[in-house]
């Protein structure tokens, strides 16, 4: 497998993405995600979109992250959302999502990214068991973000994104955290 940096205006990345929605059209009987996303989301430093492609050159995975500071639809400064997570059907089991996720939270730690957050849903429990397996934190509803966050099919999931992984444990370890993070 090649994961490499893409735009999410990339024909390749179109292609995926429309199939991401197909699914969850099928899976929760609507248009699919209905979340505002634009290619200048993505671009570096303030975020980063991947393709991966197989052996033979074909797209088979996707996923990217982008910037979210504190605002009304429920982030914190410093968040790196994950977003269109996905892997076309015919090349699961491989172990791609674990792998992209990890290059994208280990560039958002890169980018000084205090936390990846993001949200999916209900009908997708391969994904939930994804993030859970991963170190991804359920959140209470009082502290669900993004545009589903009222939705009663949306999960959102949290991880802390400090250098060793581990988060901090008072405000005073927060507060020691290296410039720029």
């Amino acid at each position: 497998m090649d994961i490499r940096p893409a735009s999410f205006g990339h024909p390749d990345a179109v292609r995926l993405n429309d199939r991401v929605q197909r699914e969850y059209a099928e899976r929760y009987g609507d248009d699919g995600d209905i979340t505002p996303l634009d290619p200048a989301m993505f671009a570096p430093p303030r975020g980063l979109y991947l393709i991966a492609y197989d052996d033979l050159g074909a797209p088979v995975a996707t996923g990217g992250w982008r910037a979210q500071e504190r605002n009304s639809l429920g982030y914190s400064d410093g968040d790196a959302e994950i977003k269109r997570m996905y892997v076309v059907p015919e090349a699961r089991g491989q172990g791609l999502s674990r792998r992209m996720l990890a290059a994208l939270e280990d560039d958002a730690r890169a980018a000084g990214r205090l936390r990846m957050v993001l949200e999916t849903g209900t009908k997708q429990p391969e994904a939930v068991s994804l993030y859970l397996s991963s170190g991804y934190e359920p959140c209470e509803p009082r502290d669900k973000f993004g545009h589903y966050r009222f939705d009663e099919l949306s999960l959102c999931y949290t991880k802390p994104l400090t250098p060793d992984g581990d988060r901090p444990t008072t405000p005073q370890d927060a507060d020691r955290m290296p410039a720029g993070r």
